[in-house]
This record gives C-alpha cells, sequence and structure tokens, in this order.
C-alpha cells in the first residue's frame, strides 16, 4: 500500500492562509446580509410605530365633491388598520390649491391631502406666485382613481353634433363652468373649444363640483365637464343631458357616447385624485402609507365604492403616480401654451 506523500511546510502554510482568507470571506460575506436583515426588520418596527396620533386628511373641495367621496373611502379602512382616527378635512378655494398649500407646510408629520391633477399638474404652470412647488413640496403616496369626465347641459338642449352647432351660433352668449381656473374642467373645456369648431363659451368658476351642477340646473350656464359620479344622477332623474364622455366607452357610464360619436375628435382627458404628503413626510410615515394604501385599494368592496362614486380605483406605487404627475404635465402644458391661459 502506497503511503500517502508528506505536504511541506510552505504548502502546509499556503493551504492555511487559503482557508484563513475563506473564513474572513465568508464572515464578511455574512455582515452586509445580517445588517440587511437587521436594517429591514428595524424599518418594519419603524414604520408599525407610525402614526402616534390622529391623521387628518386635507381635502381641497367640499363635502359631497368626488375627491371628498374618495377620501372618506379611504379613510374608515384606514383608521382601522393604522389604530388612530382618520379625519376629513375640506378645505375648498382656489382649485384645491389652498389645501394643497396646507399640506405642502404641514410640519407634523401626520397631515396628508387628498388632490387632484391640477394641484400636481398645471398650477404651477398658470399661477405666477403658486405658494408651493409640486415638484419639490410633496411626497407622492398613489394615485387613487381616475374617471373620464361627463360634457352635461340642461335637458332642453340638443344633442350629439347639433349641440355642438347651437354652442357655436351662441357664441360667447354662453357659459361653461369648473370648479375652478386651472382645474381639469376649466383646461378640459378649454381644449374643447378649439376641439370642437372654435366655441366661444366663457368661464365661470365655482368652488366644487356640487355648486357646477346648482348653476346648470339654475340656467346660469349652459354646459360643464364634470365626473360621473356626480352627473349620473342627475341625467338618470333627467335634470341634465349627457353629450358625452372625454375618453371611449366607459363601464362607468356605459350607456354614455365617446364625445368622438358627436365628431370631436383626439379629445381624450380623465380627472384623477390622488393621496400625497408633505415633502418632510417620515421614512416610517411613507412606509407604512405605502403598505396599507396598496392593500385598501386592492380591496374588492373599496373599488366597488369608489365606481358606485363614478370612480375606476388605480392604486400606483409612489414612482407610479410620480411618473402620471410628469407625463400630464407635459400635456397640460400644451393647452395652457396653446391657449394663453394665465392666473394671477
Amino acid at each position: 500500500m502506497k503511503k500517502p506523500s508528506r505536504l511541506s511546510p510552505a504548502t502546509r502554510r499556503s493551504m492555511l492562509g487559503n482557508a484563513l482568507n475563506a473564513t474572513v470571506l465568508i464572515a464578511a460575506c455574512a455582515l452586509p446580509m445580517a445588517a440587511s436583515a437587521q436594517k429591514g426588520s428595524k424599518n418594519q418596527e419603524t414604520a408599525a410605530a407610525w402614526p402616534t396620533k390622529p391623521v387628518r386628511i386635507l381635502v381641497g373641495f367640499p363635502g359631497g365633491s368626488t375627491p371628498d367621496m374618495a377620501a372618506r373611502t379611504l379613510a374608515e379602512p384606514l383608521s382601522r388598520v393604522l389604530g388612530q382616527p382618520v379625519i376629513i378635512e375640506n378645505k375648498p378655494g382656489a382649485s384645491g390649491n389652498i389645501a394643497a398649500d396646507q399640506v405642502a407646510k404641514a410640519t407634523d408629520d401626520h397631515t396628508l391631502g387628498v388632490v387632484i391633477n391640477g394641484n400636481l399638474t398645471s398650477a404651477k404652470l398658470l399661477y405666477a406666485k403658486l405658494p408651493y412647488d409640486p415638484a419639490k413640496d410633496f411626497t407622492p403616496i398613489s394615485l387613487i382613481a381616475t374617471a373620464p369626465l361627463v360634457l352635461v347641459a340642461p335637458p332642453d338642449l340638443p344633442s350629439g353634433t347639433a349641440f355642438f352647432d347651437a354652442a357655436r351660433n351662441a357664441g360667447d352668449k354662453w357659459n361653461y363652468g369648473s370648479v375652478g381656473n386651472g382645474s381639469v374642467g376649466h383646461l378640459g373645456m378649454e381644449l374643447l373649444k378649439t376641439k370642437a369648431g372654435d366655441l366661444a363659451a366663457v368661464h365661470i368658476p365655482y368652488q366644487g363640483n356640487p355648486q357646477v351642477v346648482t348653476a346648470l340646473l339654475g340656467g346660469q350656464i349652459q354646459m360643464a365637464l364634470i365626473p360621473p359620479g356626480i352627473a349620473l344622477p342627475q341625467i338618470k332623474a333627467g335634470k341634465l343631458k349627457a353629450i358625452g364622455l372625454t375618453s371611449g366607452r366607459s363601464p362607468l357610464a356605459p350607456e354614455i357616447p365617446p364625445l368622438a360619436d358627436a365628431n370631436v375628435r383626439n379629445f381624450n382627458l380623465e380627472v384623477w385624485t390622488a393621496l400625497i404628503g408633505p415633502a418632510n413626510l417620515s421614512k416610517a410615515a411613507k412606509a407604512r402609507l405605502n403598505q396599507e394604501v396598496s392593500k385598501i385599494i386592492r380591496d374588492s368592496d373599496t373599488r366597488q365604492k369608489l365606481f358606485n362614486q363614478g370612480w375606476q380605483a388605480v392604486g400606483t406605487s409612489p414612482d407610479g403616480l410620480l411618473s402620471r404627475i410628469r407625463s400630464e404635465t407635459a400635456i397640460m402644458g400644451g393647452i395652457i401654451a396653446m391657449r394663453g391661459i394665465k392666473i394671477e
């Protein structure tokens, strides 16, 4: 039987050094993994520690408006999972910018906002002295829901292409309403005026869609772009007439044709609502809200409630909301530049 060969002292020293190096390398690799696991655990614990007091959600429109209804739909399940009251505070005015500004300046780590498109996209392009910067002063949390708008009119006015013929003939004797200067309803109507043959209807701003509907019923305005959740009850009651949707066919209002059926081409517009916090929102709050709000919006009961209000539930990551803000800012900027719209 052959005897095993003896290792030289130099070879033994080399093998021992390699073993020691491998042990050090394994330990070095294990340290970041352990640190990462510890950090993840700490982040979860920190997120779970928020909130420490009631949470406020500011809404820049009156009670009963579609952003208000969306906020209240989130508030109850959010309160349940957070273990703290979630209080809705309505701060109407300036197309929602008053509430948005208060969210931007909040420092208590427990103030959020439910806002619409314009507060995050067109406001900076419209107002020379906007008190907040949509690109810098907010923490995006999630897009909540979207909806097309419905062009509505009093029931005694014609439908389809005949409606636009009448609007052109009326010139500036017709008025249209919106929820404020720079709102989606305002900018959408200005775009529609060009797409439908250079209409001359005059803009009258209101605090919220309920006031727009009141003005339509009272004959102060002849048309408006409003969300389906506000429009459909009035349409079904015969108090308003639907001229068309600002999108293709929608499950929110399957009986209403798109404006394309009335020869309004290349016109697509949605209103949306989103949850945001101030830029200084803590990492713990952002992490907890991202986790809980996405679950709430995926819940079938929440989605059905939003649908019944005229919203299609979406739910996004913060980056998804940020992407929507950037793309729509470019679109709204085009409308503003084309129509030369500025608000003092």
